[in-house]
């Protein structure tokens, strides 16, 4: 398998107020969940993309992980998803934002599986989706393939990753059942609600 964990924690985490990433998320953060969840993807070491606390989280990544610093944080993500493919060329990337601790190892195989079988595509998209008030709803992490992440490279500019995702060919979805692919970490209330959740 040719998919490589991209951890994306770039970001400078102002409304939670401290470092996203290595939150106390019962016992556990959010950077150690993931890298825990996404160790069913074995097609590299892990990358995790890291920015205004780079020195952080750097210092408390475990062996085998590595950091890779986007010094233009501030300017998005993309330009993170941009380097994390310099960095595994070849590979496709599945990026799991920290801004979503809770997403269980299922969910990761659930989309590897599924990548497999639509053929690994080069250009390719996948992301999870989940019934909500009756409704799907995608979330993340989502597997962006590899020639799909060199556009990024291509461009010399920082796009969002939602154009990123007009580009994919094709664009593909895999239901799951949890809905921990929705839950987003941003505010201590954010913090206390997934809190409930883990206890």
């Amino acid at each position: 398998m040719s998919v490589a964990l991209v951890l994306l924690a770039a970001g400078a985490s102002t409304r939670l107020g401290t470092c996203k990433a290595l939150v106390d998320l019962g016992g556990r953060s959010p950077l150690a969940r993931l890298l825990e969840a996404g160790a069913v993807l074995d097609g590299a070491p892990p990358l995790v993309v890291t920015g205004a606390d780079h020195a952080l989280i750097a210092a408390a990544l475990p062996p085998g992980a590595a950091a890779l610093e986007n010094r233009r944080w501030s300017e998005g993500r993309a330009g993170g998803v941009a380097l994390a493919s310099q960095a595994r060329p070849g590979f496709d990337l599945c990026l799991a934002p920290v801004d979503v601790p809770l997403v269980p190892a299922d969910v990761f195989a659930a989309l590897a599986q599924a990548w497999r079988a639509a053929g690994e595509p080069a250009r390719g998209w996948l992301a999870p989706s989940v019934a909500r008030a009756g409704t799907r709803r995608f979330g993340h992490p989502v597997v962006v393939g590899r020639d799909l992440a060199l556009l990024l490279l291509a461009t010399g500019k920082d796009l969002p990753l939602s154009s990123l995702r007009a580009s994919a060919d094709p664009l593909l979805a895999v239901a799951v059942e949890s809905q921990r692919i929705l839950d987003d970490l941003d505010t201590p209330a954010d913090l206390e609600r997934l809190l409930r959740l883990v206890s």
